[in-house]
């Protein structure tokens, strides 16, 4: 324990890190927060502690994510605040049906839960299309959604615009990383930048011929099938776990997928074809 207070940083230093990542001046931020800029310099420096209160305001201005809250709160010498309850524990169960009722009303298109390290939690019947001919051991728990989506022996080889949907993904995990700043997001960029790609992939995202969005284009059997994805969270989480809960559902992007999805409902194939 010792050596975990040594090498924590100070309050301050962290406070001036997420102020320096959102890109804010201290003025700028003492204007949001409604402080003067000398007392947001005293903290930042270490000249002045803050009150677990302003800890937690300054955080807030910050939009720092609800783990790193108590990090910052640690540093200051408080105890966090926001738990981290387990989703199997009961009084999650409400998360839980919540959850469940919206995979399932989400059928027959495929819909994943994943946790803030795109760990799946939980998915609906549907997502077996996509999972299909995965090698088991990338399946195994904890799967890793972007590991499965961009491994070689994942779905990779069936994704028809992979370097496009390559980048996607990987933009968005680079934003992710930026956002929160968070070690192990950054091990799993690096991770997932290593994979083979044989496709070009864009630095910029701009629309094909009557793309709205970046579709997912899969083969499936003799078929192309093409697919966008919305991406749903808690409006209100005080618990870690409920705050780090992203549900990603995927539609179809054409007529085409609709009907192979439809009648995989149909036939109670469940998306297996």
């Amino acid at each position: 324990m010792t050596t975990t207070r040594q090498r924590q940083r100070p309050v301050g230093e962290l406070l001036r890190q997420w102020r320096e990542r959102r890109r804010l001046s201290q003025l700028e931020l003492a204007i949001q927060a409604g402080i003067s800029t000398r007392h947001l310099s005293f903290v930042e420096t270490g000249r002045s502690v803050p009150s677990r209160d302003m800890v937690l305001h300054l955080a807030d201005q910050l939009d720092v994510p609800l783990r790193e809250r108590n990090h910052l709160l640690l540093a200051a010498g408080y105890a966090p605040v926001y738990p981290e309850t387990a989703l199997d524990s009961p009084q999650m169960s409400a998360v839980r049906t919540a959850v469940r009722q919206v995979l399932t009303g989400h059928e027959p298109y495929p819909a994943v839960v994943v946790d803030r390290g795109w760990n799946l939690v939980d998915a609906n019947a549907s997502v077996a299309l996509f999972t299909d001919g995965v090698a088991q051991e990338l399946l195994a728990p904890p799967a890793n959604v972007l590991r499965v989506s961009l491994h070689p022996d994942g779905m990779a080889p069936r994704i028809v615009n992979l370097g496009e949907w390559r980048a996607h993904l990987l933009g968005r995990l680079r934003r992710q990383v930026a956002l929160t700043a968070d070690p192990e997001l950054d091990q799993l960029y690096d991770e997932l930048c290593a994979y083979p790609c044989d496709q070009p992939e864009p630095e910029i995202e701009l629309p094909g011929p009557g793309d709205v969005v970046v579709p997912l284009r899969i083969r499936h059997g003799d078929r192309e099938l093409a697919f966008f994805s919305t991406m749903a969270t808690f409006g209100t989480p005080l618990d870690i776990t409920v705050a780090e809960l992203v549900i990603e559902s995927f539609f179809p992007a054409d007529p085409d997928t609709a009907a192979v999805l439809r009648d995989s409902r149909a036939y109670g194939t469940g998306g297996d074809g």
